[in-house]
């Protein structure tokens, strides 16, 4: 449930508003991380007591717990609203946070994206290999030794068809008899 600003002013005390005051739309952009954590501490820690009052008005409703302390009715008017105004500012600074972490963490995705397209770029090109005692002439192209055999056309077929004639006289020589 959402509480209108005018209604934090009415349950909140000063100190609570200035505080509340730097977690809404224009103010809670001007932070940085540092000042974010720091007022999340802050609010954390006024949350907690606003709850302790809360658990101890609703111990002293049932009958369970015997009233502490004086009563001051500009602090202790309405606490589950104080504590709910100030659990919305919690959860205001906790999604700038996150905000922040998500933008940090896109910055350095695209640092190292960066760095790993310039070491792309940069494999893809290679230098010459550095001179060293024992390159003297570097590698040299050996001549293929293999002796390349050249088939005139009037052969290409000729040896298959010797096998066919070669297997037909073998064929031949056994009904003679």
């Amino acid at each position: 449930m959402s509480i209108s600003r005018a209604t934090e002013r009415s349950v909140l005390s000063q100190d609570q508003i200035e505080m509340v005051g730097r977690t809404h739309h224009p103010a809670i952009y001007s932070l940085d991380s540092k000042a974010l954590r720091d007022l999340q501490v802050q609010l954390r820690s006024e949350r907690s007591k606003v709850q302790t009052q809360v658990r101890e008005r609703i111990r002293e409703a049932r009958g369970k717990g015997k009233p502490r302390g004086r009563k001051f009715p500009g602090e202790t008017d309405r606490p589950l609203v104080r504590k709910q105004a100030l659990s919305n500012a919690l959860k205001r600074v906790n999604k700038e946070l996150e905000r922040h972490r998500k933008l940090e963490a896109k910055s350095e995705h695209v640092e190292a994206a960066h760095r790993a397209l310039a070491l792309l770029r940069a494999g893809n090109f290679h230098s010459a290999p550095p001179d060293d005692r024992t390159s003297h002439d570097g590698m040299q192209p050996s001549p293929n030794t293999k002796r390349r055999r050249i088939i005139p056309g009037s052969q290409i077929g000729s040896v298959s068809q010797q096998t066919k004639n070669a297997q037909a006289k073998k064929d031949n020589r056994d009904k003679t008899t």
